[in-house]
């Protein structure tokens, strides 16, 4: 063999060895950043108390990373898988946002209209004068009405659902001049949707799925839990006693828009993959992907360096994130994509949990090979375990209570306590008493108005953990006993002994 031949095929075996190793460098960086997440996932979600985990990891336009923690549903055992279906919440909010701008291309709106050129009977007013508001201020969280409208949507699974949560806003005026200043309030994406369907003639979710969804193959995502024909729906939980509670809450078809598209991280993959513009559909211009995504700097950012776009939030200056986190009652979901690296990562869980955003956040992190911050605080799980201890105190009183009240009762029947006239003491402790009790029960019904955000009862039912619904009913049943208590005391005393009864 000739010199130089022996060179060539040296070098020829080098290139070859070179890149057969080359594979496997890589699998194994990627194995390595794969046990971190994993282990890091199996960790939050074990403190966070989250049921079931669905997650996908999104880079080039490929699917690097897919897989399910813990259980869709725990009764049954049923695994999370990337089929298994959850609700998305305010992560929803980016399908209606590109409704809006897909019409506004095909010359059907202009964001710059007055939403009551579609909505013509929609009129609100701050500080009682009438207002103009455009439909960008409803996608950028500028319109000025208030975030605890969330708290008025109505149950309902009726067709006219959306038209219904739309009108609630006419009994609540602007909490703010439109444009003026950022709030978020998950309704602005509900009134979008109506106008959507004003615009395209036909439902919002027969919109959304036939123009969005359908284009992109998303085959198991829906439009609310009505256009649901699939087992593969994980169940709801929420925190409650310090662990996840089944519970069903009431359907809110009306809020569909801003937060009930269902999917699973099969069809996520492919919706992240759209918006980091490795994968196209001729139906949706890349541009209008690109347009959603520039936020609306004319107020002040709602967080450090971010600003508010169509559905999403926009976060950084020289690296930009572009992510938003959903939750509903029984579910939370979290999507941030890096798109100078084309990476996307999304987070489903059946709980909702602010774990799941902190997951979300860990998770890309771990993947770009940056230091993790493992210590996070759920406000829902916090609140869960005060309001825990003090259903403890409650009900451990409301016994003590009840064995006062039951000795004081067969003391009565053994004629041992005898029913007393009213002097001018006894109607003192009772006017004292009867007040203390009107106090107690006034406390109960007004508390939700004496939130910072005004509520009532049945939000906090649906939205807050469990436990509260528990401590609600102890202070009630204990403030009954306590009343009852205090009547049978101050109308009856210790008798006197005769023959038959003690003293």
């Amino acid at each position: 063999m000739k010199p130089s031949l022996k060179i060539y095929t040296l070098l020829i075996a080098m290139i070859v060895a070179f890149y057969s190793l080359t594979p496997t460098i890589v699998h194994a960086d990627s194995n390595e950043k794969i046990q971190k997440i994993e282990q890091f996932v199996k960790e939050q979600k074990e403190i966070s108390k989250i049921p079931g985990i669905s997650l996908v990891i999104v880079e080039k336009g490929k699917t690097v990373y897919e897989k399910g923690f813990g259980y869709a549903d725990v009764q049954s055992k049923t695994p999370v898988t990337s089929n298994t279906l959850f609700e998305l919440g305010s992560t929803s909010k980016a399908f209606t946002g590109l409704a809006i701008l897909k019409l506004e291309r095909e010359g059907l709106l202009k964001r710059s209209d007055d939403v009551q050129k579609y909505i013509p009977w929609l009129k609100l007013k701050y500080n009682g004068k009438p207002q103009s508001i455009t439909i960008n201020q409803l996608l950028y969280h500028t319109s000025g009405i208030a975030t605890n409208t969330i708290s008025n949507i109505p149950k309902s699974n009726e067709p006219n659902a959306l038209e219904l949560t739309v009108k609630k806003l006419l009994d609540q005026p602007l909490n703010r001049q439109p444009g003026s200043s950022f709030e978020y309030a998950t309704v602005n994406y509900d009134v979008l949707g109506l106008v959507i369907e004003k615009v395209s003639k036909q439902p919002f979710d027969t919109y959304i799925k036939q123009q969005i969804l359908k284009p992109l193959s998303m085959n198991d995502t829906f439009v609310g839990i009505h256009q649901v024909k699939s087992n593969e729906m994980a169940t709801g939980y929420k925190i409650g006693l310090m662990r996840g509670q089944e519970y069903t809450p009431p359907i809110y078809r009306g809020n569909v828009p801003a937060g009930y598209v269902i999917s699973n991280t099969s069809d996520i993959a492919k919706w992240l993959k759209l918006q980091l513009g490795t994968s196209q559909i001729d139906s949706i211009d890349h541009k209008i992907i690109q347009e959603s995504h520039i936020p609306d700097q004319s107020v002040e950012p709602f967080d450090k360096d971010t600003y508010y776009a169509s559905g999403w939030g926009v976060m950084g200056k020289e690296e930009q994130y572009i992510s938003h986190a959903g939750e509903n009652p029984t579910f939370s979901s979290y999507f941030i994509m890096h798109p100078d690296e084309q990476l996307g990562v999304a987070v489903l869980s059946n709980m909702n949990s602010s774990y799941t955003t902190a997951i979300g956040r860990g998770v890309i992190d771990l993947w770009e090979g940056k230091t993790v911050n493992t210590i996070h605080s759920d406000i829902f799980q916090n609140l869960d375990k005060i309001i825990s201890l003090i259903c403890v105190i409650v009900v451990g009183l409301g016994m003590f209570l009840s064995i006062l009240l039951l000795t004081t009762l067969r003391e009565i029947v053994k004629k041992q306590r005898i029913r007393v006239s009213l002097n001018i003491k006894r109607t003192f402790l009772l006017i004292v008493h009867s007040l203390s009790v009107a106090i107690i029960f006034a406390l109960i019904i007004m508390f939700p108005k004496l939130l910072p955000e005004e509520s009532n009862w049945e939000f906090i039912k649906v939205w807050g953990p469990t436990s509260i619904t528990v401590l609600f009913y102890s202070v009630i049943v204990s403030g009954v006993i306590y009343c009852l208590l205090g009547l049978v005391k101050i109308l009856t005393k210790k008798g006197k002994r005769n023959k038959n009864v003690e003293i």
